[in-house]
């Protein structure tokens, strides 16, 4: 009877055929990763203007993979806060963050809360630093419905450049005496960035990576209580930045949007103040590590150190002796678009096909830049897919038979369903300890994903096998 009172315009509607929701995404909210980056800046403090639960999960998120205390303020938005706007209670939320932790810079983050009832964020904060003396304010639009926490990630960096650099603001001119290189290394772990503050300390040049939690997220036990973690990007050396000789910038995915029109920090820097930019996909394995290298001492005009070619020789040996346990297996690769494209290729350069490629982000860009990355030979043999949940992920993959699997935590349901096993990187890894101490990056990476990759094989082999032998 009720059906008989729908208009037929409406009826046409609801009679549509119905689809499927995420399941299992494979991604984090977008203000997740901004958060990241504040905890990768010297005395910051995120601050979510949203719902307590937002940063309740995010820091909930956070703390299970790396181990470490994270503080998120929140705006404390309720059911009124919703309807009449949010704006009082940011202004409220920054007068207390900043009374009590009595911060150099506060990153506020927005939520799809307070982004889709249209709080004004910069109308809210303008004059309001002033009033704050020395605390920096960053704010950064992340609702989670316009992309994944990598997005975030990045436009978060964007965020603070731009906020340290401000249009029109002149560079000193003092002759410095060494070189000075932005390195914007994307979201790595803190293993990865701290190998990369031990390469360019052993080429001599001076630095600054954007960001850096490689302590505040991985300290040392604390003998009294820390308002704000020890580390993170001095912010003294953000606002120098406009006084580099160059910038490095990781992310193959985030190179192509940048060539497609999306500003970064990288290019921020380049468009204000003539800094060259460097663009790379991520450091993994012997060919992305030799481009890296290689455009090192294109910039700096100094070779590698020493230390570097004996890493790079063993790593080769390293094929050599384990290329019978791993020619020809095949790999279901999955995470965040840009580690998904640098995964691939180093396996791809070990004999092993990545069968599937999956994310859940949305550039458009991610089959394009596998094609760049892998031969012709092996591409053609790869299924590519974006925007995936790990429920359609599962469905793929059971069609392509894979050997193993090689991502986040987050699969571990869907390698237990397929019975093969998985091989951690990457983030986030809520199932083990040392997620955070996971090196991908340069030789020494490479040697340590393909000692676990190979291992993992092994130990798959023998736990199945029923002989159980002992000797490979």
């Amino acid at each position: 009877m009720i059906s008989n009172m729908i208009p037929k315009k409406i009826k046409k509607k609801i009679d549509k055929k119905p689809y499927t929701a995420t399941r299992n995404a494979c991604k984090m909210c977008t203000p997740l990763g901004a958060t990241m980056v504040f905890h990768g800046i010297e005395g910051t403090i995120p601050l979510l203007h949203g719902s307590q639960g937002c940063s309740t999960y995010m820091r909930r998120y956070l703390i299970s993979h790396f181990r470490e205390p994270v503080d998120i303020a929140s705006s404390n938005f309720t059911e009124d806060t919703a309807i009449f706007g949010g704006g009082a209670n940011l202004m409220l939320a920054i007068e207390n963050v900043a009374r009590q932790y009595t911060p150099k810079m506060i990153g506020i983050a927005t939520t799809c809360l307070s982004e889709t009832i249209g709080d004004d964020v910069p109308m809210i904060l303008n004059g309001m630093d002033k009033a704050l003396d020395d605390t920096i304010l960053v704010h950064v639009s992340t609702p989670s419905y316009t992309g994944t926490h990598v997005d975030g990630f990045h436009g978060a960096v964007h965020a603070v450049v731009e906020r340290c650099n401000p249009l029109g603001c002149k560079p000193e001119q003092a002759v410095k005496p060494r070189q000075n290189i932005n390195v914007f290394p994307g979201m790595l772990s803190n293993e990865d960035i701290r190998h990369l503050k031990e390469i360019f300390t052993d080429l001599d040049i001076e630095f600054t990576i954007l960001p850096d939690y490689s302590e505040r997220l991985e300290g040392p036990s604390w003998d009294d209580y820390q308002v704000i973690q020890k580390g993170g990007t001095p912010i003294r050396q953000i606002q120098e930045m406009n006084r580099a000789t160059a910038s490095v910038e990781f992310g193959a995915i985030l190179a192509a949007s940048v060539d497609q029109g999306t500003e970064s920090a990288g290019s921020l820097l380049k468009e204000r103040f003539d800094i060259p930019l460097v663009s790379l996909g991520f450091p993994v394995g012997v060919k992305a590590t030799d481009l890296f290298f290689e455009r090192l001492e294109a910039l700096t005009l100094k070779p590698m150190p020493e230390r570097y070619k004996e890493q790079r020789g063993r790593l080769i040996d390293a094929y050599v002796d384990g290329n019978k346990y791993v020619s020809g297996q095949r790999a279901v690769v999955y995470g965040e678009e840009d580690f998904v494209v640098a995964i691939a290729g180093f396996l791809a350069e070990v004999g092993i096909i990545p069968v599937l490629c999956a994310s859940g982000g949305k550039s458009g860009l991610l089959e394009k830049a596998l094609e760049k990355t892998l031969t012709p030979k092996i591409f053609k043999q790869v299924t590519v897919h974006q925007g995936m949940d790990f429920t359609r992920m599962e469905q793929a993959a059971g069609a392509l038979d894979p050997d193993f699997m090689i991502g986040n935590s987050k699969g571990y349901t869907m390698s237990r369903h397929l019975k093969v096993p998985l091989v951690r990187v990457g983030f986030p890894i809520h199932d083990r300890i040392g997620g955070q101490r996971i090196l991908h990056i340069g030789y020494k990476g490479a040697q340590a994903l393909f000692d676990a990759i190979v291992n993992t094989l092994l130990h798959h082999n023998q736990t199945t096998s029923k002989i159980g032998y002992a000797y490979m």
